[in-house]
């Protein structure tokens, strides 16, 4: 089978990496790809956003499966799309992707499903939405509405904090379009998870649980960016939390769309804080995470392939339980930045080192904004690559993906050097308690 994965980053180069190793693909191609996905499949140079080109190149080079790995195709409705020609393809319709191409619509579906977030109010002009802040006396988040390359999320600490986010989403239109509206809630306190699931029909399949870092910088300091890493699994999240979260926000969000007539399939992701009154949603996305999926991708054994076939073709219920199989070790991802992210940024810087991490044993450097330029790889966006690696134990696993980074090299690289700290704190305490 031939296979399309759609989009240019690092969860579309670790898609297309661990489709490659299926026995059933043929070939798996990449619109539009980066230096990486050139490495492990064939970049086709169409945008993901070019719909009816990526419907034309998929009918003719006999396409059996495509996967969609960001955002905006889904609000745009390749899915759509792609079904009425005919064609097979991972992802929700449009209708369902609105759960996360608008904050608004996700936090009244949550409101009316009962499905625990934090207080919250909306608004479509600055004013009002000044005079809200003026009244509250606790810490808020101001969100703008629509899609923004998750920096649209504006944590604040102070009054002044709040109406400056207003001012930069609402009246200098930062995000564009997707600052009409905004959103503002209550801060809420405690540690982020990731949580994503497997959805088709009624069936839910619930993902190992991730944690990234949304921060710039170490200690969560800094702007919010689209992850600067992850690791999987999450100590804090043990079974018994799981399913509780399976049963008061999963199954109550996939009942709500369907109820809404806007059934979802796809991967369900859901960003929780895990609050002392229990887990709050804090947001919704409707794809795999990034870079939440390269780790969680580094330790899948099982066919993706037959995964994702099993959504697209309403057999999710079918999938044995004892065929989901993944690597007892953990994983981490550690982001590789270029100066300036998530702000201005140059492009075009030499990468070296790659030839040398890609000879170290459980470790994959999943490309993001990289490019090829003759013979040479350079950098081709904010966040660069996706330093991923396994260990026995998190302490390993954090050493292993630091140690490569270390052997990578561009001017102005930049990292966090905190990824993963807290779960090797957590395991070691842990192993600690039990002798």
């Amino acid at each position: 089978m031939k296979v399309l994965v759609i989009g240019k980053g690092g969860r579309e180069h670790a898609l297309v990496w661990k489709l490659a190793q299926s026995p059933r693909v043929e070939r798996v191609y990449c619109a539009p790809g980066n230096a990486g996905t050139a490495q492990d499949g064939v970049n086709v140079d169409i945008a993901a956003g070019d719909i009816e080109r990526l419907v034309r190149f998929a009918r003719r080079e006999g396409i059996g499966l495509t996967v969609v790995g960001p955002e905006e195709p889904l609000a745009l409705g390749i899915v759509d799309e792609f079904q009425r020609a005919g064609l097979r393809i991972f992802g929700p319709p449009r209708a369902a992707a609105e759960l996360e191409a608008s904050k608004v619509f996700a936090k009244e579906l949550m409101r009316q499903a009962d499905i625990p977030t934090a207080e919250f109010r909306v608004f479509d002009h600055p004013d009002p939405a000044r005079k809200y802040i003026e009244t509250r006396e606790y810490p808020l988040v101001v969100k703008a509405d629509g899609l923004a390359s998750g920096k649209g999320a504006i944590v604040c600490s102070t009054r002044e904090e709040a109406l400056a986010a207003v001012d930069l989403i609402m009246v200098k239109e930062a995000f564009g379009a997707a600052g009409r509206r905004v959103v503002i809630e209550k801060r809420l306190e405690g540690e982020e998870v990731s949580i994503m699931a497997l959805v088709a029909g009624r069936t839910l399949v619930p993902l190992p649980p991730t944690q990234d870092y949304k921060q710039a910088l170490d200690g969560d300091r800094g702007p919010n960016t689209g992850g600067m890493g992850a690791y999987c699994p999450v100590p804090a999240v043990t079974p018994d939390l799981l399913r509780a979260i399976e049963t008061t926000i999963l199954i109550p969000t996939v009942h709500a769309m369907h109820n809404a007539k806007r059934p979802f399939k796809g991967v369900l992701y859901a960003g929780l804080m895990l609050t002392a009154q229990g887990p709050r949603v804090l947001e919704f996305n409707v794809r795999l995470g990034d870079p939440e999926t390269q780790p969680v991708l580094m330790r899948l054994k099982t066919d993706l392939l037959d995964l994702l076939e099993a959504v697209v073709d309403d057999r999710l219920h079918e999938f044995p339980e004892d065929k989901l199989l993944w690597d007892e070790r953990p994983a981490v991802c550690v982001v590789v930045a270029s100066e300036g992210y998530p702000g201005t940024y140059h492009k075009g810087r030499t990468i070296t080192g790659l030839d040398e991490v890609a000879r170290v044993s459980d470790v994959k450097v999943f490309h993001a904004g990289t490019r090829r330029s003759d013979s040479k790889i350079v950098t081709d966006g904010g966040r660069v690559l996706g330093v991923t690696a396994l260990g026995d134990n998190f302490a390993l696993a954090r050493a292993r993906a630091y140690q490569a980074v270390h052997m990578l090299e561009f001017a102005g690289m930049y990292y966090r050097k905190d990824i993963a700290e807290r779960a090797v704190r957590r395991s070691q305490e842990a192993s600690a308690s039990d002798m």
